[in-house]
């Protein structure tokens, strides 16, 4: 560990960056657009702090240009003076310096950045530069030593060790990298430089960490390098980045959901809602529909697919088998460029309840599902038994049950005295699809 460590430092670079921020002093207004941090909890604080010092001193300016200035870290990945960190180390500067091991110090070009995947690549006018090795591409184990290089709080070259906590990590709002989880100590300034595996090979980029306190506790994760280098080759080809979209929103399968679609097992990614006239819904992707693998490669979870996607071209085939209606189906998408109504039902006023799923439903008024963005759906007055276990709330629209659109209260009654067992339930809330599973108690006997 301790030739690794003396091998690689020389790699790996420290940066500091310099900028304007735009901040509104109104405390209640909308972020500039643009503005990918206006809406942290500092900028909201300044603003509270501007707000403050406007009643007392008098009017301010709408908008105040605010220095920006932060560090982080980076490492070189060829001798010509290329180097990678995160986006996010490099986000509002006007200035990137990088400076290297042996104290000298370069304006650098931002070539490109992505904030999908939070990678960025800089370039400095130096020759003869020791570059790291990137790792193969291949999976990473779960046990194994790993280190990490970078200037936590602006001490650089600081070394850390640990072990991968985990792999194939997605984080809620990410589901573009499937991030390596590590116990390596991270910090603030830690961003961008590199995890470092006993072979000596970079492996990823370490770009967050889970904190309630701010700084380390024992919880990082780095972006894979192969994400990376996928970046890398596009911005240095192009200038750009670009990436592909499916039109579909996935969710996790737990047993109950696996139960209710006659899944043998909990796996795949379970598609709760299909973008009109998108890729997948022109492609025959149904709400319901559970993606097991794609191009050949096994979903064992919903982060699996959105990974599988996020890191795809627009207009790449994307070969599909999915599960629906217990038999598999094989289809094939094409993938769209990420940069690029029905009859009212009569209304029924009464909540009627369903004792086997512990819901009131009625036929939703035609204002509720124009304000809920649906064309059709029962109406949930009531919750309780299996469905308030479950997490079912009222006010939730019920759109289908095990994957069959639901119309009338009859229906529902009837399929769910039909089913044993569990049955899925498709609600929209807040207007985002899910589905939840409920278990059921023993059908009524007669």
């Amino acid at each position: 560990m301790t030739t690794i460590a003396a091998r690689l430092s020389p790699s790996v670079v420290n940066i500091s960056v310099r900028g304007v921020r735009k901040v509104s002093t109104a405390a209640k207004t909308t972020p500039p657009a643009g503005d990918g941090s206006a809406g942290s909890p500092d900028d909201l604080a300044l603003r509270e702090y501007l707000r403050r010092f406007q009643q007392r001193f008098g009017e301010l300016p709408s908008q105040l240009n605010m220095p920006v200035r932060g560090e982080g870290s980076g490492f070189i990945v060829r001798s010509d003076g290329v180097i990678m960190t995160n986006a996010h180390v490099i986000s509002d500067a006007d200035e990137v310096v990088v400076k290297l091991s042996d104290r000298r110090e370069f304006l650098a070009k931002v070539l490109g950045t992505d904030k999908r995947t939070d990678i960025a690549i800089l370039k400095i006018d130096a020759r003869d530069l020791p570059a790291v090795v990137l790792a193969p591409s291949k999976p990473q184990r779960v046990g194994d030593w790993v280190m990490a290089i970078g200037s936590p709080f602006g001490f650089e070259s600081t070394v850390t060790a640990g072990v991968i906590s985990a792999t194939r990590r997605t984080l809620p709002g990410d589901g573009t990298v499937a991030f390596i989880q590590t116990d390596a100590a991270v910090n603030p300034g830690n961003s961008g430089g590199p995890l470092i595996n006993m072979q000596g090979e970079v492996i990823g980029i370490n770009s967050q960490i889970f904190s309630l306190s701010g700084g380390y506790q024992g919880v990082s994760f780095a972006i894979p390098v192969d994400v990376a280098v996928n970046i890398e080759q596009q911005i240095l080809a192009t200038g750009q980045v670009r990436h592909a979209k499916i039109g579909v929103a996935v969710q996790e399968v737990d047993q109950l959901l696996a139960q209710s679609f006659g899944l043998a097992r909990p796996r795949g990614a379970l598609v709760s809602e299909v973008v009109p006239g998108g890729a997948a819904d022109r492609a025959g992707i149904h709400v319901g529909d559970i993606v097991l693998t794609a191009n050949g490669k096994a979903m064992e979870q919903a982060g699996d697919f959105s990974v599988v996607v996020g890191m795809a071209l627009p207009r790449d085939r994307l070969g599909l088998s999915v599960w629906r209606r217990s038999k598999e189906v094989s289809l094939q998408v094409t993938m769209d460029d990420s940069a690029d109504g029905l009859a009212q039902p009569v209304v029924d006023t009464a909540g009627t309840p369903i004792n086997r799923l512990g819901l009131a439903l009625r036929l939703a008024k035609p204002d509720e599902l124009g304000a809920m963005g649906a064309a059709s759906g029962l109406f949930i007055e009531k919750v309780s038994g299996a469905a308030e276990r479950a997490g079912v709330q009222a006010g939730d629209l019920l759109l289908a049950i095990n994957n069959e659109n639901i119309h009338t209260v009859a229906q529902a009654r009837t399929l769910a005295d039909g089913s044993a067992g569990a049955v899925a339930l498709l609600l929209l809330r807040d207007g985002s699809r899910l589905f939840v599973p409920l278990r059921l108690a023993a059908p009524p006997t007669v």
